[in-house]
């Protein structure tokens, strides 16, 4: 048992090892070819300097990381698991009697435990980073403002209204929505009162309002109810839970919003009638992130532990890699049809990582016991 604990251990060093160092080499490669996108952009932009295009790469770097995470399990584990069946220690280990499901248990937790790490600290700093990068490529590189500006486009949205009436609700539709430092401005608003039973109450009526902390400001309004000729009521304060920032980031990525803060936003999008669907989903894959590291150690076990003297040792690594390239487009072919609501958020997240775990264990339940 103490052999087999040791052994586990020195096997996941090895492990560890080569995938920090594929973590390593396929974010530089990644990062260098988005360096010279955003080079190949810059070009017409005189206001973005070779340094402002360094930051903005390096601002993206942490982000790329968590992309590539996986194919680094991968990758490393395939050349870990690879070296030391060439160099028959792991051949000398099922030989003395270790079995394959003892000596791979530490390197599954150490991928599992990796993946766990990137979610709770790696995405809070990839968030960090990656909304800076967003700002400063919509600053210098975009030629409008973005994917936050929402300049002459229409907002709407559903929020909680409790001064008519408890569990109220109110909805709110706006025109000419401008974003100006870092203020929200919008013209012709239209403000549906509803009970909770939603029942309408009144509508308010307004030329302009603005966003302010908690609440809006609409200017010129007037209140028409039920029955009633309309009132003019001057400027009204409406109560909100939304501020100019959390508006900006409902248009922002969901990666731009680290693992702890999704899901209270969440709850805030679906208050306020945004789709949450897009960030449900990244909050669903971040949580599935460890065992999708977990799965890969697997996988690469199972295309890299034959006996090197059987031949075919090009077509096994091919394997290997072939099989996590496909995982990679299940995965992302599952994200569309979650995004889409053609599935459900969970199984679009969650269905990958499980179906690569199932084809992990049959093949090493055939190299084991087959």
């Amino acid at each position: 048992m103490n052999f087999a604990l040791t052994l586990g251990w020195y096997i996941a060093r090895q492990f560890s090892a080569w995938v920090l160092a594929m973590l390593v080499s396929l974010s530089g490669l990644v990062a260098l070819f988005d360096f010279i996108e955003l080079l190949r952009r810059s070009a017409s932009k005189p206001a973005a300097t070779f340094g402002v295009v360094t930051e903005i790469a390096a601002l993206r770097l942490p982000y790329i990381a968590m992309q590539v995470l996986p194919f680094a399990v991968l990758v490393g584990g395939v050349l870990a698991f690879w070296r030391l069946t060439r160099s028959s220690e792991l051949i000398v280990a099922r030989a003395a009697g270790v079995s394959a499901w003892e000596f791979l248990t530490a390197p599954v937790l150490c991928a599992a435990l990796l993946g766990v790490a990137a979610t709770a600290l790696g995405s809070p700093i990839s968030s960090v980073m990656l909304a800076r990068a967003e700002q400063m490529e919509n600053a210098y590189l975009s030629v409008g403002g973005g994917p936050l500006d929402l300049e002459d486009g229409q907002l709407w949205l559903r929020q909680a209204d409790h001064e008519l009436t408890p569990n109220g609700v109110a909805i709110l539709h706006a025109h000419g929505v401008r974003m100006k430092n870092k203020t929200l401005t919008a013209q012709e608003v239209s403000v549906f009162r509803l009970d909770g039973q939603d029942r309408f109450l009144e509508r308010i009526q307004a030329q302009n309002a603005v966003l302010s902390p908690h609440r809006w400001l609409l200017h010129d309004a007037e209140v028409i109810r039920p029955d009633r000729n309309p009132m003019p009521a001057g400027t009204l304060d409406l109560p909100t839970d939304l501020t100019v920032k959390r508006v900006q980031e409902s248009f922002a990525l969901p990666d731009t919003l680290s693992v702890w803060a999704l899901p209270g936003f969440i709850a805030l999008l679906n208050r306020s009638g945004f789709s949450s669907i897009r960030h449900r989903l990244h909050f669903q894959a971040l949580l599935a992130l460890p065992l999708l590291a977990a799965t890969m150690a697997l996988v690469s076990a199972g295309f890299s532990m034959r006996p090197t003297r059987r031949g075919g040792v090009a077509q096994m690594l091919g394997g290997g890699v072939a099989a996590g390239f496909a995982l990679f487009m299940i995965s992302k072919i599952a994200e569309e049809f979650g995004q889409s609501g053609a599935l459900p958020v969970a199984l679009a997240a969650w269905a990958p990582a499980a179906a690569g775990l199932m084809l992990a264990i049959a093949l090493l339940l055939h190299m084991e016991d087959g």
